[in-house]
């Protein structure tokens, strides 16, 4: 067996003034300076976009400071120094850490969400060990989105592994009966190369037709009440209790994020599309309480 490719980010300078402008990075604009300008962004100047978010919505984030050697020899694991320090090791000039900071800065709550159960799980299992609900935390903080589906027959074509029914027959679907918000900072790493076949794990959830097309639109609105409605979930223990309750997304057969999807076959060939295993089974999607969305509900 040949050894895992490691996966390298291209250097700042080969990131365009048009990365904002593409699939999924087009629902950042409003963070364009951070993603596009010739120079890194400093911690300093990462923190001074955290306190303004904080300003504005009355939600704590951790302040983004520089991992340097002193930071880290307060010898605290990284999610405790979140929790009890309220500092965020940060990596200037890196892309990980630069997304990090950025879904901090759109999705606090889901964020605090799961830093708070880390940090319990942390506390009766110690550092050395680690549960099935610390692997499903870290798979979606690292590669999850969180889906909105108003169609159950595109739920069933998704567990299915159906992806020329759920990417190619149903392609007008994306947008108006099923959409997706992105969370992990690594998955948009990946994204950053055009043609890499990024497959996310998803948390998928019923709701109305309506607020689906407002998270599609990337309505601030829509962000800030999945990210509630999210956050309340996964606090409760009744989200990421498991890996097993993550799905595979194929991002790259969502329309228009991929350039591959104009090839012949792309949904049969690529290797992120892959067949369903044999007894895989995945839980049925839950109903968020998203506010005046009257999200819930299949119908």
């Amino acid at each position: 067996m040949s050894p895992r490719l490691r996966f390298h980010a291209p250097p700042r300078a080969e990131v365009g003034r048009d990365l904002v402008a593409r699939p999924p990075f087009d629902r950042w604009s409003d963070c364009a300076p951070l993603l596009t300008d010739a120079a890194w962004p400093s911690c300093a100047e990462l923190d001074a976009w955290r306190r303004a978010a904080s300003a504005r919505d009355g939600i704590a984030r951790p302040a983004f400071v520089a991992q340097t050697p002193g930071l880290l020899a307060d010898g605290l694991h990284y999610e405790r120094r979140i929790a009890e320090r309220g500092l965020l090791a940060t990596r200037e000039g890196n892309w990980h850490d630069l997304f990090n900071a950025l879904v901090w800065l759109r999705q606090p709550l889901t964020k605090r969400a799961l830093n708070a159960r880390q940090v319990a799980d942390l506390a009766v299992a110690g550092p050395a060990r680690r549960t099935r609900a610390q692997c499903a935390l870290t798979h979606f903080d690292e590669a999850g989105v969180l889906v909105a589906c108003a169609d159950p027959a595109l739920l069933a074509q998704w567990d299915a592994h159906d992806w020329e029914g759920l990417f190619g027959r149903e392609r007008a679907a994306w947008g108006g009966r099923i959409a997706v918000q992105v969370f992990g900072h690594a998955l948009l790493e990946h994204a950053l190369r055009p043609r890499q076949l990024v497959v996310a794990k998803a948390l998928a959830f019923a709701a109305e037709a309506g607020f689906v097309a407002a998270l599609a639109a990337g309505e601030a609105a829509a962000v800030r009440r999945l990210d509630a409605a999210a956050a309340a979930r996964i606090e409760a223990g009744a989200w990421l209790a498991d890996p097993q309750e993550l799905r595979p997304l194929p991002l790259s057969g969502i329309p228009g994020w991929h350039p591959g999807q104009a090839e012949e076959g792309f949904l049969r060939t690529a290797p992120c599309f892959r067949p369903l295993r044999p007894g895989r089974r995945y839980p049925p999607p839950p109903r968020l309480q998203t506010g005046g969305f009257r999200a819930g509900t299949f119908r």
